[in-house]
């Protein structure tokens, strides 16, 4: 871009648009440097909030995933602190924790799992873990063949189909 506001408003949009899950996009960020576009899919995997139709990890559980990390490292430190885990002031009860934790591992095992089955129906691994990324998040576009100057229509049948399940979960 020519000028630093004119980057700014543009990453912004696309922030943004991530995050309310519209799905729109005013650039082809791909042809960004690649930090921009990874880093964008990134912020797409827990930018929406509580509440919201984004999917994800939302941004209540990334501070919680935080917040248990400090922890930790705290008790490798200090293995007989008492340190717990707060939200707005609160201790949170280790069932809260439990679940947060719970949710990551089938996030996790959802996105490589499903990021496989696209490897497997011929994708390359931009556009296999990007597509998955951008269904399971609900965040829109992603990179490479499902990226934002091209559509999903490219993809084969079984592609769409294991995006769906994507979407569905």
């Amino acid at each position: 871009y020519d000028s630093w506001p004119e980057a700014l408003r543009a990453s912004a949009f696309h922030v943004l648009s991530l995050a309310t899950t519209t799905g729109y996009a005013s650039t082809d960020y791909a042809t960004w440097p690649i930090f921009a576009p990874v880093w964008l899919m990134f912020l797409g995997c827990f930018v929406s909030c509580a509440g919201s139709t984004g999917g994800g990890i939302k941004m209540v559980r990334m501070v919680l995933l935080v917040k248990q990390s400090r922890r930790e490292l705290v008790r490798i430190i200090h293995p007989r602190v008492i340190n717990p885990v707060t939200l707005g002031r609160k201790v949170l009860p280790t069932s809260v924790m439990t679940a947060v934790l719970g949710f990551m591992l089938i996030y996790g095992a959802t996105t490589v799992g499903l990021t496989m089955l696209m490897l497997l129906a011929g994708s390359d691994i931009v556009t296999a873990f990007s597509a998955v990324v951008a269904t399971v998040n609900n965040i829109g576009p992603g990179l490479g063949a499902a990226g934002p100057s091209s559509n999903f229509g490219v993809l084969t049948e079984f592609q769409l189909v294991v995006l769906t399940f994507a979407m569905m979960l």
